[in-house]
């Protein structure tokens, strides 16, 4: 096969657009609307590096004339070849949407492909990575798309997400073969559990690797993703022959998810982007369009963590793109493209790492892979509450901070976490050798108790405790553990009420250990402040955080809302500053089409020689900076959206 003209790879590509279908069975009209001048007018006023086209989606069934799977009854024209020439003309690469594991159609009609639950149930919806399916339609009818399109690459849907513990006799069998086990497990009370979990894992991995070697072989040069492989629904080490990395983040709570996903995403340094939802589906309301004010918000925090950016919009079934849609589209490239080369692949600054504990979900939730729902609220408490603080937060998953930890001044090891042991010595000898070690939670504090100079008084019990700071109180409900100090000092008190009145208990302590310093709080900060994002659970937070990161890179004065991320490229030292003002949370408010400024921040940057430039990007206004006694301090005085101080 050719390569790919002119069109540049994922590793290069920044911004993107991506449409689906999901065709059905029921649909009369597919491609009938989608014109050569359409895709054209599209791509001149977005103008993306790359397109990810409707191919195969969740029911199974394609919206191309295929010969080898089940095209859709209703395709009227041949989309895919239009978005193939047109693309090629304007040197853009073209990706397909294709679902891997979830295919209705697939299963419906190859009963024998399924995955089977406990009781021999044939999924109506996933099949099996243990079957035929990937040799039979999956790589098929991808070479059978290269070969028609001559298309770039594959982002592939409804995988790792999909993919469901396989209790059908091929899958117990490779489990026997492999392990040499002769019973598999086919509860969470059986013996041998963990290692049939394990193994599907690693099965998975193998599907994906087939998959992606196969369609190398075909054209070397095509490009596959996985979608959600190796961001937290796939904690760990990337070891499948994957081009790039990529994720569709929440429609609603988009920033919050993205700022989560971002972060652990980038750090297995690998070519990346995230992918935003361009509308909302409310209750009974499906497809409220965002506005491009809403979208930039949501690339804002992208941007900041070095990646690429797309945006998911959904044409009529007939294929058409509205008018209404390419301007926000082209809005949102717009405000991408002037923040280019200030974030794309821009390389964090280390400040703080967030411990992502892959190992602990995999060990603690009866499934394969994420999303994890509420086991992630603790790293998300956290991490909001950092941010909020205007620190400079990475997360990764155990491998990824093994190989770092010597880089970063603070690591946050959050509740539900139980580190495995060789990353548990490493972080022994961190803080012996000068490293702050925060330990959040019961079960974090209880495996480093010997470093914690506190005594711990009987065993974690449910509780409702209260942290009274900033003026008000707010509940942690959860498990605490009652401590006495020893060579600890107390960094923050937790009372039994809503009230200082009756006396409080030390909730949190600082210990010097070694040359290094050990923080720890004793109850569930992180569920608690995910759930209640209250001003005084933060500052508990920020008083220990004070204590052990006295002198932190750069120090903010502005609003909570305003995220900081340090990151450096050729062209110096990056401050990205993003306004999340009014920001999405809740359901019933589909659309942000106004974002209050910031109003003025203030940053204070320790550097012992005057820089040579201090600008601020893109806006190029609005900025004060002044350097004396080796201090930069810079004045912004209000951020619409997202700016970048670049110092050099």
């Amino acid at each position: 096969m050719s390569g790919r003209a002119n069109a540049k790879s994922r590793k290069h590509a920044f911004f993107g657009l991506h449409f689906d279908l999901h065709a059905q069975q029921a649909d009369t009209e597919l491609g009938a609307d989608v014109t050569e001048e359409m895709v054209g007018r599209l791509l001149d006023a977005v103008g993306p590096d790359y397109v990810q086209q409707d191919c195969k989606g969740h029911p199974g069934y394609t919206s191309y004339p295929t010969a080898v799977g089940t095209p859709s009854p209703g395709i009227e024209q041949d989309a895919l070849a239009i978005w193939r020439k047109v693309t090629r003309e304007h040197n853009v690469g073209l990706y397909v949407h294709y679902s891997g594991v979830f295919d209705v159609a697939a299963v419906r009609q190859h009963p024998e492909w399924a995955r089977q639950d406990a009781e021999g149930k044939r999924d109506e919806q996933a099949t099996s990575t243990f079957g035929r399916y990937v040799d039979e339609l999956l790589i098929p009818q991808l070479t059978e798309v290269i070969e028609q399109y001559d298309i770039d690459g594959v982002w592939v849907d409804g995988d790792c997400w999909s993919a469901r513990i396989d209790f059908g006799p091929e899958a117990r069998a490779a489990f026997t073969d492999a392990t040499g086990i002769e019973e598999a497990p086919m509860d969470a009370g059986s013996p041998h559990w963990a290692e049939y979990l394990a193994f599907q894992r690693d099965q998975f991995v193998a599907y994906v690797t087939r998959y992606a070697d196969a369609l190398h072989a075909v054209k070397p040069s095509f490009e596959v993703a996985s979608n959600w492989l190796y961001s937290t629904h796939v904690p760990q080490r990337p070891t499948a022959p994957v081009d790039f990395l990529s994720g569709d983040f929440s429609p609603g709570n988009a920033v919050n998810h993205a700022r989560r996903e971002a972060r652990v995403l980038a750090s297995n340094e690998m070519p990346w982007d995230l992918m935003a939802w361009g509308f909302n589906n409310c209750e009974q309301y499906s497809r409220a369009y965002k506005p491009a004010v809403q979208l930039t918000q949501e690339a804002a925090v992208v941007l900041a963590q070095g990646g690429g950016f797309q945006v998911y919009s959904v044409p009529t079934r007939a294929g058409w793109v509205d008018d209404a849609i390419v301007q926000t589209m082209a809005d949102v490239a717009q405000f991408c493209r002037a923040r280019q080369d200030v974030s794309h692949k821009t390389e964090a600054v280390p400040q703080v790492a967030l411990l992502l504990p892959g190992r602990s979900l995999y060990a603690k939730q009866d499934r394969l892979f994420g999303s994890w729902g509420a086991a992630l609220d603790p790293v998300d408490g956290v991490l909001h509450a950092l941010l909020e603080l205007h620190y400079s937060v990475e997360v990764m998953a155990e491998w990824a901070l093994g190989e770092r930890l010597g880089d970063y001044p603070v690591v946050v090891v959050p509740e539900y976490a139980v580190v495995p042991t060789e990353l548990e010595q490493a972080l022994r000898e961190y803080v012996s050798g000068g490293g702050s070690l925060l330990l959040v939670g019961a079960e974090p504090a209880r495996q480093f108790g010997d470093m914690l100079g506190v005594d711990f008084v009987g065993e974690p019990a449910d509780t409702t405790a209260f942290a009274l700071e900033a003026g008000v109180a707010c509940p942690f409900a959860g498990a605490w553990q009652d401590i006495t100090l020893t060579t600890a000092a107390c960094a923050g008190t937790r009372y039994s009420v809503p009230s200082s009145h009756e006396g409080g208990q030390c909730g949190a302590s600082v210990n010097s250990h070694g040359q290094g310093l050990v923080g720890g709080i004793y109850g569930p900060l992180g569920t608690a402040h995910s759930r209640t994002h209250h001003p005084a659970i933060r500052t508990l937070l920020g008083n220990v955080m004070e204590s052990i990161l006295p002198e932190p890179m750069v120090r903010v004065d502005g609003p909570p809302w305003i995220d900081v991320s340090v990151r450096r490229n050729e062209r110096g030292l990056l401050i990205h500053l993003a306004n999340l003002a009014g920001m999405q949370v809740a359901t019933p408010y589909s659309a942000i089409d106004a974002i209050p400024p910031s109003g003025v921040v203030s940053l204070t940057i320790p550097m012992t020689e005057r820089p040579g430039s201090v600008a601020l990007t893109p806006t190029d206004d609005g900025m004060d900076w002044s350097w004396e006694d080796g201090v930069l301090r810079v004045e912004v005085a209000s951020i619409a959206i997202h700016e970048v101080v670049v110092i050099s």
